[in-house]
């Protein structure tokens, strides 16, 4: 029944699916506001509330995988399952450990993989999955780098006071645009200035890529497996086999 409903095409699985892109949605609004709200009884609430859930929906993906411990040490399973506790355990992540937070913002790799198991209802999606894909991708980076400023700096820096700020700046990096009204002081804010723009050239050169290169569909050849193609190819150009791409018409 688990599996039925991660994996299945069926109209069904697909609410259920949908349901927790809605989920991963509201988490990662909520990591955005709670920057704004002062630590206090409710913000506790509501990381555990969103703790438990999440968590129960973890359990759930592992079950349906049919091999649970070998899908919990995948490093992106991992990574969520330290996002999930960094919301159980909000009342430790003080101090030493309130670098944990920083984890809410890689639901958005969950969020990821939810969008590519539902390309069947996307059209968009199929049409332009691989740009869609490199946008997404950028878009996880800056979520997560602007929770990471956020939480090295909000507590010395004046300039970075919410989330709000942390992805103004990221994003002001990111592009080299540089307005220099919000700065990290120190050898450590300077190194993750570096990175930020470092790594976001190399994402915005994949997505331009991803924007300019030929369109192709995937589909696996039959014979070779050769799965990416030409919209309105016939044969495969490794194999020639006959390919019997399916389209939308028009």
């Amino acid at each position: 029944m688990l599996r039925h409903l991660y994996d299945a095409p069926s109209p069904d699985a697909k609410r259920f699916r949908y349901g927790l892109l809605a989920l991963d949605v509201a988490s990662i609004a909520w990591i955005v506001g709670a920057s704004f709200v002062p630590p206090g009884a409710f913000e506790l609430t509501v990381d555990a509330l969103f703790g438990l859930v999440l968590l129960g929906e973890f359990g759930m993906r592992l079950a349906a995988s049919g091999r649970p411990w070998r899908t919990l040490v995948r490093p992106v399973n991992l990574a969520d399952l330290l996002a999930i506790l960094s919301l159980l355990l909000a009342p430790l992540l003080q101090g030493a450990f309130a670098f944990l937070r920083v984890l809410r913002t890689l639901r958005l790799l969950h969020s990821v993989r939810l969008i590519g198991s539902l390309r069947s209802d996307l059209p968009f999606f199929r049409r332009n999955e691989e740009a869609t894909l490199a946008a997404a991708h950028l878009v996880v980076f800056v979520f997560v780098m602007s929770g990471v400023v956020f939480e090295t700096q909000h507590r010395t820096n004046p300039q970075i006071a919410n989330y709000v700020d942390a992805l103004y700046f990221t994003v002001t990096a990111l592009t080299t645009t540089g307005f220099g009204d919000i700065t990290l002081p120190g050898l450590a804010g300077r190194l993750l200035s570096v990175v930020i723009m470092l790594a976001g050239v190399t994402l915005f050169l994949r997505l331009a890529q991803a924007l300019f290169r030929p369109v192709k569909v995937r589909f696996p050849c039959p014979s070779c497996g050769l799965q990416r193609h030409e919209p309105d190819a016939v044969h495969c150009k490794a194999c020639g086999a006959l390919l019997n791409i399916p389209d939308e018409g028009g």
